[in-house]
């Protein structure tokens, strides 16, 4: 007996993470990046069309676990990811992810993706898409506080997409440094390695905190923030895990993505619950404003939203037939008759 064979309708495209490194390489990063940045941009100025939850977490003592679903409507999305820090003690990556998209019609999946590289990429290209909204416009110097797996994604980003050119670094490990500095070498950036995060502060118009232990934690002081600075905070991103002192919070012109989400994980955890922040999407949209004044201390209180995740699985579907870089993988069951599941099983009997 011959097994039946599945038709067209039974493949998804599957975006391994070799495919999503060749993509990446073919499509560049500076250029990735930079249109990662406008999708997610284009799509929070349609942030009223969107399904909002905060993420679905399961939280235990050695991280979290977590699930991230939005649709639009016409498409839905979700990324499975997890948050780890005690995994690079074991060799193991902190952050893994994949995600999926769908049809919401039909409800069949058009997509599946390794989302570890794109998580990566569109962390750093939102990052630098709210500092093109919130921070100076002639900054050109950046303090990257915490230098791990995620550190040379977002100079890159900022880089290209907001025209920095000198990155002062600070981590508590000095090889995770002298990692960042190696991996950035010939990137366009000078590089100043810095042993202390004071020191990463001196001059810089920007600063991003991306530390990851899971503890309420200082990493910026109130004594280390002046007027007219854009801090970039985006390690904070669970219950019980921040990086600046209350008083940085108190004293800042504060923006998120979806405050029913960030009031639990990110900075603000800290504060009253009624403490006043702007939605980011509203600034995009042009109903809310960003920086209004040279002094004025900006934070994008950033713990990463489903709909990023959803610009960044539409972007890549937007690229599979230009660079043919996916599998397809027979993920569904497409029996002759759809009421007869039960009869496609039977027939693949040996």
């Amino acid at each position: 007996m011959s097994l039946p064979q599945p038709s067209e309708r039974a493949f998804v495209p599957f975006v391994s993470v070799a495919a999503m490194m060749k993509l990446i390489h073919q499509v560049g990063l500076d250029r990735m990046l930079r249109d990662l940045a406008d999708y997610i941009e284009d799509d929070f100025r349609r942030w009223p069309l969107f399904d909002k939850t905060p993420r679905v977490a399961s939280h235990s003592t050695d991280g979290v676990i977590e699930l991230m679903p939005t649709s639009d409507g016409a498409l839905y999305s979700f990324k499975y990811v997890n948050g780890h820090p005690k995994n690079m003690r074991d060799g193991l990556q902190t952050v893994t992810a994949f995600g999926l998209l769908a049809d919401v019609a039909t409800g069949y999946p058009m997509l599946l993706s390794e989302m570890t590289l794109l998580t990566a990429l569109r962390t750093a290209a939102m990052s630098a898409m709210a500092a093109r909204h919130l921070a100076p416009q002639d900054a050109t110097t950046m303090a990257m506080i915490g230098n791990g797996a995620q550190s040379e994604f977002q100079c890159l980003a900022f880089r290209a997409i907001c025209g920095i050119h000198t990155v002062r670094l600070y981590d508590v490990d000095p090889a995770a440094t002298a990692k960042a500095m190696a991996n950035l070498r010939d990137q366009g950036l000078t590089l100043i390695p810095c042993k202390t995060p004071e020191e990463a502060m001196e001059g810089a118009q920007i600063v991003t905190t991306c530390t990851a232990d899971k503890q309420f934690a200082t990493i910026l002081t109130d004594n280390m923030i002046g007027s007219g600075i854009h801090i970039n905070a985006i390690g904070g991103d669970c219950p019980g895990k921040t990086e600046l002192h209350r008083d940085i919070l108190l004293r800042s012109d504060i923006f998120v993505e979806f405050p029913p989400q960030t009031r639990v994980e990110g900075e603000i955890q800290q504060l009253d619950d009624d403490h006043p922040v702007t939605e980011l999407w509203q600034v995009i949209a042009g109903t809310a404003p960003g920086r209004t004044a040279p002094a004025q201390i900006t934070l994008f209180d950033s713990v990463g939203f489903a709909i990023e995740d959803f610009s960044a699985l539409r972007y890549i579907r937007d690229r599979l037939e230009e660079t043919g870089l996916y599998q397809q993988l027979d993920l569904l069951a497409d029996p002759d008759d759809p009421r007869d599941l039960f009869g496609m099983l039977q027939r693949a009997r040996p």
